[in-house]
Formats: structure tokens, sequence, C-alpha cells
């Protein structure tokens, strides 16, 4: 292979696994490596990975990834690092050690501290200056947790012997030998611990969180200089380019760069997020204000709502009913029917996320016959991404035709149920607005070699970046709009069935 392009890695650490892609300067994948991650369950509503292991599978996955794409480091221009985001890491800085596990942004124990967090009043303070609501899915109550119960952890914070970090700052501890402690405002968004207006961590809730200001990484733009690697670890010092958490870095690769722009990212879970440019517009409409990847010290926002069960629905059918043996099935499966025969399924299996944001609902099944088979079963569980996604759409519209903007005008997709043609033609016709899926679907990884490449002159700009977009295939809705609105309105009934007390 030539070295005359310029080549970007993209360190892509998730929550089922580490990647490494290696991608040239027009967005195609050269390369990719893969190692799986331990999911450690203590307890139930409990979820934690070993950081040592996030590490050893990250840095294994980037010295296969250079080897297959038969690179030498020198090679690579610029490495760029999305992470898992919320997933919280806290280690000793004279040894690099963590003092526990990570707390994966899925784990639900710091939820007691956040009723404590309400129940003083915080809520309003906390949408106004960080864009979220209290919940046991941001890091602060978690990092909160890990003081307050493991052993020496709080006298050891303040004598400012630890560090805290999401995934990405663990990674560039890692990466630069212990040298650097820094993270973008992207992940620092999802602290609570973070003010989105000033791009500051916010001394007020600090104090109300009892977090000693000493354990915090520095906060840079997602697209500047964070660090070098030390050589020593892929034979090559390489410069950090490029950090973005996972679902502001797809926002990014899928060249969502002005506002009314929106992704949606079809997972574990997904993550439908909406630029709003330089405005923090507040939702109405039980949705998140993030902080969008940044290439300058400039906020700029991105309205965010989650689906807790999306792909993992396809899991379910496969572990949990046996319906299936592989994920691969259930496209020919829910296609030999030629609909849902009455069927709705609310996979509520950890609670209702936005717009709803109910915890104690649990997953139903309704409208169950006679007739009823397995392939109307998986039919509905299929919808139910596109239902959960669309009533998510729908709510972000109302937002920002009420701050004065237009509704969402498509839908840019990626993750990996996205190659589910069945699911993202029924996303169009609920939606009744073309659903887009562009050539390259790696858009969390390719975001941030992109971030990469603009901070280290591979590009010149946002435009270019633009241009490098290319579109694989473009569902247009079929469905008439008074069909489209009875089946949400029949969505919205079973989830009012799934939410009843």
């Amino acid at each position: 292979m030539t070295t005359t392009s310029t080549y970007l890695l993209a360190l892509d650490q998730g929550t089922s696994s580490s990647r490494s892609i290696v991608f040239d300067r027009e967005g195609h994948i050269v390369a990719i490596a893969q190692k799986e991650l331990t999911q450690i369950y203590p307890q139930p509503g409990w979820v934690e990975h070993d950081p040592m292991e996030i590490w050893r599978s990250q840095l294994a996955t980037a010295r296969e990834v250079l080897v297959k794409a038969k690179l030498k480091p020198a090679d690579i221009h610029a490495i760029g690092i999305t992470n898992q985001r919320e997933t919280t890491v806290l280690w000793n800085r004279k040894t690099g050690q963590p003092v526990h596990h990570a707390i994966v942004w899925q784990d639900r124990r710091a939820e007691p501290l956040c009723a404590q967090l309400r129940d003083e009043g915080m809520t309003d303070t906390i949408r106004e200056k960080t864009g979220l609501v209290i919940d046991a899915y941001f890091s602060g109550t978690k990092l909160r947790w890990l003081l307050d119960n493991v052993p020496g952890a709080r006298a050891e914070a303040e004598r400012g012997d630890l560090a805290f970090g999401t995934v990405d700052s663990w990674l560039m501890w890692q990466l630069t030998g212990g040298k650097v402690h820094v993270t973008d405002v992207s992940n620092a968004s999802r602290t609570m611990l973070f003010n989105v207006h000033t791009n500051e961590w916010d001394a007020d809730l600090l104090a109300a969180l009892k977090i000693p200001a000493a354990l915090l990484p520095k906060v840079q733009p997602s697209s500047s200089h964070f660090a070098d690697t030390d050589a020593a670890l892929l034979g090559h010092a390489l410069p950090i380019g490029g950090v973005a958490g996972d679902q502001q870095s797809a926002l990014f690769g899928q060249a969502c760069f002005e506002a009314g722009m929106a992704k949606n990212t079809y997972g574990t879970g997904c993550f439908l997020l909406m630029h709003t440019g330089g405005a923090f517009q507040p939702s109405h409409n039980g949705l998140l204000v993030t902080s969008a990847a940044q290439a300058d010290t400039t906020p700029q926002y991105a309205m965010e709502g989650s689906v807790f069960v999306g792909g993992a629905v396809v899991q379910w059918l496969r572990d949990g009913l046996k319906a299936i043996k592989g994920s691969a099935e259930v496209q020919s499966l829910a296609e030999s029917v030629p609909d849902a025969g009455g069927v709705m399924m609310v996979p509520a299996f950890t609670g209702l996320g936005a717009p709803y944001w109910d915890a104690d609902a649990r997953g139903t099944i309704t409208g169950l016959t006679r007739g009823t088979t397995v392939a109307h079963i998986a039919r509905a569980a299929l919808e139910s991404i596109a239902y959960q996604s669309a009533a998510l759409l729908q709510a972000m519209s109302r937002d920002a035709v009420a701050a004065g903007g237009k509704p969402v005008a498509e839908l840019r997709v990626d993750g990996g149920a996205s190659v589910n043609d069945l699911l993202m033609q029924f996303q169009a016709d609920l939606l009744g607005i073309p659903v887009v899926r562009p050539e390259v679907i790696e858009t969390t990884a390719l975001g941030a070699a992109y971030l990469a490449g603009l901070s280290t002159g591979v590009y010149a700009d946002a435009r270019q970046l633009s241009k490098l977009w290319k579109v694989e295939r473009r569902f247009l809705p079929t469905m008439g709009r008074a069909q489209a609105e009875e089946s949400m309105a029949r969505w919205e009934r079973a989830v009012r069935q799934a939410t009843a007390t």
C-alpha cells in the first residue's frame, strides 16, 4: 500500500467492544480491528467494566489495525478518540491504577442520590446549567458514589491523589504515560458537573455533589491538539487531534454541522441528535440539551433523545424468546408477514427513556390473537425501534418549531440496525420524511477521524467534510399521513399500557 494518502486512526471505545479503524483522507475505511469487552454485573441494575481491560483491548486493536492496513505507525497523520459516554473511571495519579471498576453508563446504583438531589430542589438548576435531567445515567452521581463507597477514596481525592475521567480521559492518560489529564466539551457535558454556557466545570454543581475540583480533567474543544502518544506504545509518537463522545462524534461524522440537521444511531439503544447551532434551546418535550462536538471555543449545542432498547430487542428475540438463531434472521422473519397483525411491542425492559422518562415502565406485547405468530412478534419488535425513534423526532420537531425553527426535513441514519431495509422504510413511513443512509455507517469512528484531521490540517473546514458525505440509499415515505398518524396513536396507547401503575 502506498503512503501518498493521509491516514487517520480512530479509536472507538464502546460499551460492548473496543475497536480501531483506519480511514483514508476521503473517509473510506482501510481496515478495522475489534475486541469484545467483558460485561460485569455485580448485582441487578449495576454494570461495570475493568478499566485495564478497556485500555489493553484498545491498545491491542490499535496495533492490530495497523498490521491489517499494512501501514507503519509513521503513516498515521493523527488519532481521533470516540467513546462510550458517561462511563466513569477513578484512578490513582501516582500508580495509574483504577481504584474500582468503571461504572458503566447503564448502571443505576446512583438513583438514590439522584432522588436526593431532586428533593433538594436541584432539578431546574441542573437543567439550566447543564442541559440535562437529574438521572443516574450521567457521570457526576457515579463519581460521588465511588467517593462515598470506595474505602479511602474521598480522602485521597481531597489530597489530589486521584483523577476522574470518562473513557476518553482514561485512554489519553494511558496513551501519554500518565502525562495528560484532559477531556473534550462533548464528554464533559455528560457529567452533570459542566456548565455548557461557559464551557467550564461549575463550582456550584461540584459543591452540591461534593466533588473535589482537583479530580477533574482539563476541558478542550473536540477538534484540538490534546497530546502526543508515548512513542513506545505504537512505535511512533502520534498526535491526538480529536475527541468526542460517541453520539456527538456520530453527529459530526454524518456532517450534521448546521441547526436543524439530525441523525439517529441504531445500536443497542437508539440515540437521536439534532444540531441546534449556537443556541442553547431548552426542550419542553422531555429531551436533553448537550454540547455538540466543537472545533473551537464557541459553544455548539444539540438536542438529544435516547431510546434505551433499540437493537437490543432483536437480541432479546434471539436469547430470551429463542425465536431466532441469529440476529440476521429477523428481517426475513418479519418480512414473511405483510404487517404485525395488530401486535404492538413496547420493549421497556429497563424503563422508557426520552420523551417519556418512566423508569418504572415495563415491556409489554399487546394485540395478540389466536392468529398471532412468532413472525408477527418479530415484526412488532422491529417496528418498536422505529416507533420509539419517531416519538423522539416528533418531540424534537415540536421543540424546533416552538423556538422559531423548522421541523427536521430528513433523518440521517447509522449504526448496526440501520442496515435493515424493512426497519428504515418503516421509519420513513412513520416520519413522513426521507431517511438517508450514508455509504459509511461507521460514522461514530469517522467523526473522531474527521475531528483529528480538522485540527491537524488534513481538512480545511467543515464545508470540505460535508462534500465527503455520500448517500448509499434514500428511503422515501410510502405510507399515507393518516395511516402513519393512526399507527403512532396506537403506539402511544401501547405506551400508556406499559406505563400504567
